[in-house]
């Protein structure tokens, strides 16, 4: 079977397409899922450019959406034929955090998915979402969940709430649109005024253009008629931070959930303290969490927001497209 490895100490010019033994069939408690997409996250790239330090010859990518093939003995929750995800902390069942590392996480401590055919725990599955294809379920398992956790498992979302947004990428577009089925009011970021527009499109109430207006916390919490946000995702780190207090409302919560400008920097702390915000680490979420949001989605009609897809063997080229950031949403393999 196909697929792709990383040799040491990454990049992607060590990237290699390789032919892979197939893994037989499942044992007990195992299921045998043929793969038919993948999508891309900021993780998946740090571990294939090396700054992850993936092990050598390290099958990429956390996010994986296919088809059982076969199903080992007392496995009662799937059947031949499902449609299942990947699950992106196996080891975290339910319940609050239990993991402070990638050690288990497919493509980084452990084997990932770009390749054809697994055969895993199964609890390392959940079921896909009714009437998805095989590309939207992929992009569940790390931006879909992450999102989710941010705004409902720990945000605690209501309706009325509003909510900032920075950027374009898969974590972003999932939470506005999670924020617009609860009823939240939606403000976007972006330093293109075309990605706006599609912002505006897919229900933003109000956008800002943060290369034009570099103080755009300020004139986020303007608009809101200076109560601010209720909630930020909060995907830049060390050089979008502090403008994200800014913008924040008294007893807001902020997500870090990246730190694509920077991994460390100052913080306003006399701000915080006295605006009361909580700011919140979130590295994706659990099983159960993945399972509830799985049937969130089947009822509100949510679609993940695709931008491009590439074949399994272009995985190089997929990550050059990302690199560049031109993307709006998603960027899958479908194999």
């Amino acid at each position: 079977m196909r697929g792709l490895r990383i040799r040491a100490p990454g990049g992607l010019d060590r990237l290699e397409v390789v032919t892979l033994p197939d893994p037989g069939p499942p044992g007990a408690g195992e299921i045998r899922v043929r793969l038919h997409a993948s999508s891309l996250n900021y993780h998946d790239y740090r571990v294939v450019t090396g700054a992850a330090e993936p092990a050598d010859g390290r099958i990429p990518m956390s996010d994986g959406a296919g088809v059982v093939e076969a199903v080992g003995a007392g496995v009662p929750e799937f059947k031949v034929g499902d449609a299942v995800v990947s699950v992106f902390f196996p080891q975290w069942r339910d319940g609050p955090p239990q993991v402070g590392d990638f050690s288990h996480t497919p493509g980084d401590g452990v084997d990932g998915y770009a390749r054809e055919v697994v055969v895993r725990p199964a609890l390392c599955f959940t079921r896909a979402p009714a009437g998805y294809s095989h590309a939207e379920a992929a992009t569940l398992t790390t931006a879909g969940l992450t999102a989710w956790r941010a705004l409902v498992v720990n945000g605690a979302l209501k309706a009325g709430d509003a909510v900032l947004v920075l950027g374009t990428g898969g974590v972003s577009i999932f939470a506005l649109q999670i924020a617009r089925a609860v009823g939240a009011t939606v403000i976007a970021t972006s330093s293109s005024d075309a990605k706006l527009e599609r912002l505006r499109a897919l229900g933003a109430a109000h956008t800002v253009n943060y290369r034009t207006e570099p103080a755009w916390g300020r004139a986020v919490a303007e608009w809101t008629g200076g109560r601010g946000v209720d909630h930020v995702i909060e995907v830049g780190g060390a050089g979008t931070l502090v403008q994200s207090i800014t913008a924040a409302g008294i007893g807001a919560h902020i997500s870090l959930i990246g730190a694509l400008t920077g991994r460390s920097g100052d913080i306003p702390a006399a701000t915080m303290i006295v605006k009361q915000t909580r700011l919140q680490g979130i590295v994706v979420g659990s099983r159960a969490d993945q399972e509830n949001m799985i049937r969130a989605l089947e009822v509100t009609g949510i679609r993940p927001v695709i931008d491009r897809s590439f074949p399994l063997e272009q995985l190089v080229q997929a990550f050059q497209y990302q690199e560049a950031g031109r993307h709006f949403g998603k960027i899958v393999l479908e194999f």
